[in-house]
């Protein structure tokens, strides 16, 4: 607020003037100080008690010191706009079902879903005269009324309606004092000078000319719960004229104020992060932008899943400003974000803890929460009944405290008000917080209770189980050999089918001995991903190229040598016959179709059916001849024995076929299956090689996922032997004997 606190303090004494005029009117003087009216020397003593309350306000509440932070940031700096749900979103789903089945149906990593009706926060402030303000742990509460303070100090040059003195009250305050809010507003002025304050603070609350934001109601004891809520209502009900903020935790809120309008603050959506991560940057742009690319990086998925909240954003900000990078180790950060919420957000704020739950240390309380969380994701359960989580956090204090009298439910409430790391979603329905912290308990408890030899046998080509073995990688702190070894013979057992086995065959001997410069088992990879590509154009117009051709050029990836020449001829033949001969053609191919046969059979325009065929076959030309492509994968030197020479020929002949014409549908459909047979027998691919049945693709599927997943637990492993690695390496891909 620097050089603009003059104009703060004459909109604070703008309105505190009138008040004492006001005040000089009713009583004639104000205890002899002033005469009957404000002459200069006294709007002067206004005007540096409204200065002083403005810097106050601004020290006190327009800095942000969380998580360590070695210096204090400017809340204004790296303030996001925030975004509300309106009640009527709170609770639309009411039923464990309901809410798996929204869970799963929107495909992504919140619990949040993208269509729910959102608003300005500012805006919900400026429109409603009393507002409670819900939501998570650092979901941005106390920030948000801080921020529409300032917004409010600044009078008619902010983004706050109203012409109003902001006062911020943390009721947490109340802990150990009487519930007297007109008092304690009093000392807010008193302090910085404002004359007759108690006089001052009653006629500007009659007048209306406060905005009061009350701040963590969560945040009074539960014994003094019922009166502090009293007291408020009373309060309001004396003082309507006023504008009243409040924020509760979502878990402590029972609805009590019938005045106030109810809202939640929304997750952070992905503008509101890249908004927030260049505001935290703002010296320093090329760490911004590096900061978010990462962010977005597939393999940060889950850590960007923390980021839907500011406090955890906050952290991973700080954790990459120290060292340009995220953790190497995931675990690390799930780790740290867990123990943000179990300990030094608690700790800050300053709430209060049920008695039996605080007797618990951290660790304890991972053990319990992991507990939970494993039994939830085994039985692939994302949503629990208030009852059965009761159930169990009663039945593990019972094992691990002398302590026979135990009610798990007052237990699980406090677990929620105090951390947030379970949540109530719906009425007597709950979930952990985010997805990303179920999984690492889950991945802590397989640890702790060396579950390992059962997570690969249940559950290796499961994907939902991929993160949990990526952080069980990252938390066997002895090393990870015992997993990688055990994923390794399940992957081969997968491997035993008989097409598979007949694939791999033919990938070993067409790499064997080859010239290039690769591992051998990034060479078969790279095989197996042409091949497989090959396999899947046969009905290439009825869907594109599948996920296991993707998947096999990961595990080429991660396999190649660290030339970075090498790494792009690998990447660019492997990417440009996807391209090729995959998606780009399917898309003009069924795009066109669509547009030629509607505009064909609507309009009777052959001319136009026409067009669209004669775009297909330039883009299809363009992908049958492509010697770059070709050469590019001859200078690899991965495959042994196959015929380039007469490939080039053959792709040649068939590009003069019937060039000079505009060829049907279904010429073109042949002209396409005759390229396919071009390139098996080019690449020695016989038909009992390729002629899969989608049974057989799956199982291919489930094999080359397995095979990625090992090469990622490893970069995520804390410590590999490197004579384990070279024996996985050697034999990954490889057919059987």
């Amino acid at each position: 607020m620097t050089g603009s606190e003059p104009l703060i303090a004459a909109a604070i004494s703008g309105i505190a003037v009138p008040v004492f005029q006001s005040i000089l009117k009713g009583s004639g003087s104000l205890l002899g100080l002033f005469g009957k009216t404000l002459d200069e020397n006294t709007k002067q003593i206004i005007f540096q008690a409204s200065k002083k309350y403005a810097q106050t306000y601004a020290n006190r509440h327009g800095l942000i010191k969380v998580l360590g932070m070695r210096e204090p940031r400017n809340l204004e700096s790296i303030y996001t706009a925030v975004q509300f749900l309106r009640e009527e979103e709170l609770q639309l789903l009411t039923s464990v079902e309901d809410l798996e089945r929204a869970y799963r149906q929107a495909k992504r990593r919140s619990f949040q879903s993208k269509n729910k009706n959102k608003v300005s926060g500012l805006k919900v402030a400026n429109e409603k005269q009393y507002l409670m303000v819900l939501g998570g742990p650092g979901t941005g509460k106390s920030t948000f009324l801080r921020r529409i303070g300032l917004e409010a100090l600044r009078s008619k040059s902010g983004r706050f309606k109203h012409h109003l003195i902001p006062v911020f009250i943390e009721l947490k305050e109340f802990r150990y004092s009487d519930v007297d809010i007109e008092n304690k507003i009093s000392d807010e002025f008193k302090i910085c000078g404002f004359p007759e304050s108690s006089r001052f603070t009653a006629k500007a609350l009659e007048q209306g000319r406060l905005l009061i934001l009350l701040d963590g109601l969560d945040e009074v004891p539960t014994d003094q719960t019922d009166e502090v809520i009293r007291k408020i209502q009373n309060f309001v009900d004396l003082y309507d004229k006023n504008h009243f903020i409040t924020s509760c935790r979502v878990a402590a809120y029972r609805r009590y104020f019938r005045r106030f309008t109810d809202v939640a603050i929304a997750e952070f959506d992905d503008e509101q992060i890249e908004t927030f991560i260049t505001y935290w940057f703002e010296n320093d742009p090329e760490a911004s932008k590096d900061c978010w690319g990462k962010l977005n990086r597939h393999e940060n998925s889950a850590a960007k899943e923390l980021t839907q909240t500011p406090l955890l954003l906050t952290l991973i900000c700080l954790l990459y400003q120290r060292a340009r990078k995220f953790p190497a180790n995931r675990a690390t950060l799930f780790e740290k974000a867990l123990r943000v919420l179990l300990e030094e957000w608690a700790g800050e704020k300053g709430i209060p803890q049920e008695d039996v739950y605080k007797g618990l240390d951290t660790r304890l309380k991972e053990t319990l929460l992991s507990e939970i969380a494993y039994n939830a994701f085994k039985s692939n359960r994302l949503f629990l009944p208030r009852r059965e989580v009761a159930s169990q956090v009663q039945k593990f204090l019972e094992e691990v405290i002398d302590e026979k009298r135990i009610d798990g439910e007052n237990v699980l409430e406090s677990i929620e008000i105090q951390h947030g790391v379970i949540v109530e979603r719906a009425e007597g329905i709950y979930s952990f917080s985010h997805l990303t912290l179920q999984e690492y308990l889950t991945a802590q408890y397989i640890d702790d209770n060396r579950q390992i030899q059962s997570l690969v046998i249940q559950h290796l080509t499961d994907s939902r189980w991929q993160e949990v073995f990526l952080l069980v990688a990252g938390l066997m702190r002895g090393g990870a050999d015992e997993l990688l070894i055990l994923m390794t013979k399940k992957a081969q057992s997968l491997g035993q089918n008989l097409h598979i086995n007949t694939l791999l065959q033919w990938a070993d001997q067409i790499t064997d001995t080859s010239e290039g410069q690769y591992k051998s088992a990034a060479k078969r990879a790279a095989a197996l991903y042409l091949a497989h590509t090959l396999i899947e154009a046969k009905n290439i117009v009825l869907e594109p190229a599948k996920v296991s051709s993707s998947i096999t050029l990961m595990i080429a990836y991660k396999l190649l040598m660290t030339r970075d020449s090498n790494r792009d001829v690998i990447a660019t033949y492997a990417l440009d016959i996807t391209s090729d001969l995959g998606l780009d053609l399917v898309q003009a191919f069924t795009e066109n179709m669509d547009f030629g046969y509607i505009s064909y059979i609507s309009k009777g325009l052959a001319e136009r059916f026409n067009t669209g065929i004669e775009i297909i076959q330039n883009l299809f030309s363009r992908a049958i001849k492509d010697d770059d492509i070709v050469t590019a994968i001859k200078n690899t030197g991965i495959l042994n024995g196959a015929d380039f020479p007469t490939l080039i020929i053959q792709l040649n002949a068939l590009l003069e076929k019937d060039s000079s014409k505009v060829i049907s549908p279904e010429q073109l459909q042949k002209l396409f299956q005759e390229t396919q047979q071009v390139w098996l027998g080019a690449l020695k691919l016989r038909p009992e090689i390729v002629n899969f049945s989608e049974q057989d693709s799956e199982a291919l599927r489930d094999y080359l996922y397995a095979n990625r997943l090992i090469l990622n637990c490893r970069q995520a492993a804390v410590r590999v032997s490197k004579k384990t690695w070279e024996t996985i390496e050697e034999q990954m891909l490889m057919p059987k004997s």
